[in-house]
């Protein structure tokens, strides 16, 4: 189960990462889309969370799992994929200065201007951000706070692929024609 987990993992891993590179260079710019096309990169990712699961299933347990057993083989997967995640943001942040929080700001604090949004709107919300932004700075709340954008979508993959994959007539294991 381990090497399941690690193998899988690091591929979900490997895409969710490569999804951050592409979506922060060339779709993070377009607002509401980036976050659209980063949640789509980590669901792409995480479709390993369920082939992982599958072939354990069908390769070391002989076409049956039951659902917890499926539930921690997912989730086990879906860390090690958040974990690069996790590591592939603190290279990004690393790489640009840690610039990411006061150029979000000040692209929002410009949004919010152009949309017409009163002054006082914008100052609580600069104020607002400015004592997260200071928070961003420690390391451990900015890896906690990355984590908490794709467990989540981890832990509904985990849960969909072992309430399906606990059947075993739902994509049973193929036996090779010989």
């Amino acid at each position: 189960m381990g090497r399941i987990i690690a193998v899988y993992g690091a591929i979900a891993g490997i895409v969710v990462a490569i999804g951050m590179f592409v979506n922060i260079n060339f779709v993070a710019s377009h607002g509401a889309m980036g976050m659209v096309a980063g949640y789509l990169s980590m669901l792409v990712a995480l479709i390993f969370v369920f082939i992982g699961v599958k072939r354990y299933r069908d390769i070391h347990l002989g076409g049956v799992i039951r659902f917890w057993k499926a539930v921690g083989v997912g989730l086990g997967i879906g860390l090690v994929a958040s974990l690069f995640y996790v590591f592939s943001w603190e290279v990004y942040m690393w790489r640009t200065g840690g610039t990411f929080m006061a150029e979000y700001i000040a692209r929002t604090v410009e949004d919010m201007r152009a949309a017409g949004k009163s002054a006082a709107e914008v100052a609580k919300f600069s104020a607002d951000m400015g004592a997260m932004a200071e928070q961003y700075k420690n390391p451990l709340f900015r890896m906690a706070l990355t984590l908490t954008e794709i467990l989540p979508v981890a832990l509904l993959v985990a849960f969909v692929s072992a309430a399906l994959l606990r059947r075993s007539s739902f994509m049973p294991a193929t036996q090779p024609r010989g």
